[in-house]
């Protein structure tokens, strides 16, 4: 496994084959993880774009530097991710999962920058799903209900208003490797449970 993250410290203290440290939102990122792929594992068998950045209160009051961060980091960025990398992907006919959340397809008020960008994710996945498909990679569009990782609490803008308790983040994980193995395309809040 390549763990690819902009912090090298947290990125250290994993236990996996390989470490990249790139952030998302620049446009190289995805040329350092195919050559750390190829490097320390002989190539990528799957991708899972789980990179996401949140805001909250009224578009009015969102900083414009905040909307394009939300666009740059849960959107763009793996976007620029996925054309980088898809190469190795069709090589092992391999699979992406791009992580979106609920909001794309139950979109919140005092949430809608953020929203917007998870649903714009969701549909480039959706659309992606045909493209590479002579070359067999599969994509995956996961939506999964707001989950405990923290995201919340770490807003670039705004505040969280109360929300339930989440998801555990070992179980929708767990969730998503299910879908992968049976050939679930298209995973929305309801298949969580």
């Amino acid at each position: 496994m390549l763990a690819v993250g902009r912090d090298p410290d947290r990125l250290g203290a994993l236990e996996v084959e390989a470490r990249a440290a790139a952030d998302v939102g620049d446009a190289t990122a995805g040329d350092v993880v195919a050559t750390a792929a190829r490097e320390h594992l002989g190539g990528l068998d799957g991708l899972v774009n789980a990179a996401g950045v949140v805001a909250f209160g009224p578009l009015v009051d969102t900083p414009d530097e905040v909307v394009e961060e939300l666009f740059l980091t849960n959107v763009v960025g793996p976007l620029f991710m996925l054309r980088r990398v898809l190469p190795l992907l069709e090589e092992s006919q391999g699979f992406v999962v791009q992580a979106s959340a609920v909001v794309a397809e139950q979109p919140l008020p005092r949430m809608a920058a953020y929203s917007a960008s998870k649903a714009a994710l969701s549909a480039a996945a959706t659309a992606l799903r045909t493209e590479p498909r002579r070359s067999r990679v599969q994509v995956y569009d996961v939506r999964p209900p707001h989950t405990e990782t923290g995201l919340a609490s770490r807003p670039l803008a705004g505040e969280a208003p109360r929300l339930p308790a989440g998801k555990d983040p070992a179980a929708v994980a767990r969730r998503v490797v299910d879908a992968i193995e049976a050939g679930q395309h298209d995973l929305g809040p309801e298949a969580f449970g």
